[in-house]
């Protein structure tokens, strides 16, 4: 491992590393987080932490299933290198959380966050995700933080939520931070919301203020709505919280954590090769993956889904973009990036 925790931990050392600006970190996003994608960001635009996708603690205790999902769990030793990187899982089951949370430990992940924010009702049927900030689940919520604790001791333990279920519940931040948390990352909505509403930032300096007197060892971030690294800077200073998560805002500039520099348009279309090569590197059936399986670990589709983070903010991108996502061949369209760069 390579930010080794000590006795302030990985997050705190981190924090300090900051110069008192405070913590930029990307979200853990489904599909978007994954190896490939963290490979362009620790190259190009290093947030100060780094998290994977959320992978099922569920499924992790079970051969068939583990042996897929620790593809999501892999990181390379530049990434963490770059900055720590969190492994994020989530179950309604405390034994499974506590062996989830154990193996991350072991694969030498840098802290473990817990998913109770994930709005998915598929996800949310298993008793997992937002379905725990429920107040008819709340034993259980505190069940499995205990096991991950229990099942990573070495690690920084993170727990990432929303405001709410259908309203804002306050009952459930307080709760959370009477775990004595390393680390709360609160979504500034509530699951019935989505992100149909603008993100509720005029309650962050309250949930400090709750933090500072519930558990003041507890660093606490906030996330929603925030596109650029300055606006994070601006949020951190206006409420005195310890830093800001960013999801959505990567997808309006791939590199924004390097300072908000906006990508040239032929910077761009490089960036789109590379992580075209990685993505078929690390999920296509010709890569190292073709002995084990024999076909493709994800559909080339969620790669194209990229192109909105890469070919955006220059004339004529949307047309672009759309005979772009018509090509559903890799090498082909590699062959058709490489003649947009040319033409730049």
């Amino acid at each position: 491992m390579f930010w080794k925790k000590n006795k302030k931990g990985t997050w705190r050392r981190r924090l300090d590393q900051t110069n008192g600006k405070g913590l930029v970190v990307v979200a853990p996003m489904a599909d978007v987080t994954d190896n490939a994608f963290r490979e362009i960001l620790a190259k190009y635009s290093v947030p100060d932490l780094s998290y994977t996708e959320f992978v099922s603690a569920d499924g992790l205790a079970h051969p068939k299933g583990k042996k897929r999902l620790l593809r999501d769990l892999e990181y390379t030793k530049f990434q963490q290198k770059a900055s720590p990187i969190i492994g994020q899982i989530f179950s309604g089951q405390p034994e499974n959380m506590k062996s989830g949370a154990a193996l991350i430990q072991r694969l030498g992940f840098d802290g473990v966050d817990i998913n109770t924010g994930c709005p998915s009702r598929t996800i949310n049927k298993q008793i997992c995700g937002a379905e725990l900030i429920k107040l008819e689940h709340r034993e259980l919520a505190g069940q499995l933080i205990q096991a991950c604790r229990a099942g990573a001791p070495r690690l920084d333990l993170a727990v990432k939520t929303r405001l709410g279920w259908a309203s804002i519940d306050m009952s459930w931040i307080q709760f959370l931070l009477e775990q004595k948390l390393d680390v709360l990352t609160i979504h500034l909505r509530t699951r019935k919301e989505m992100s149909k509403v603008p993100a509720h930032w005029e309650l962050m300096t309250e949930i400090r203020e709750m933090r500072d007197k519930i558990s003041p060892g507890t660093i606490l971030l906030g996330n929603g709505d925030i596109n650029t690294k300055q606006e994070a800077y601006d949020k951190i200073a206006e409420h005195g919280i310890d830093g800001v998560m960013i999801g959505r805002g990567i997808f309006k500039n791939p590199l924004l954590f390097d300072a908000d520099r906006e990508p040239s348009i032929s910077e761009r279309y490089r960036l789109l090769k590379e992580h075209i090569e990685l993505f078929e590197a690390n999920f296509g059936p010709t890569g190292r993956n073709l002995k084990e399986f024999g076909k493709r670990i994800k559909s080339f589709y969620l790669m194209k889904k990229f192109l909105k983070v890469y070919v955006n903010g220059f004339d004529g991108a949307k047309e672009i973009r759309n005979e772009l996502m018509q090509i559903n061949d890799p090498q082909a369209l590699l062959v058709r990036v490489a003649q947009l760069s040319d033409s730049v």
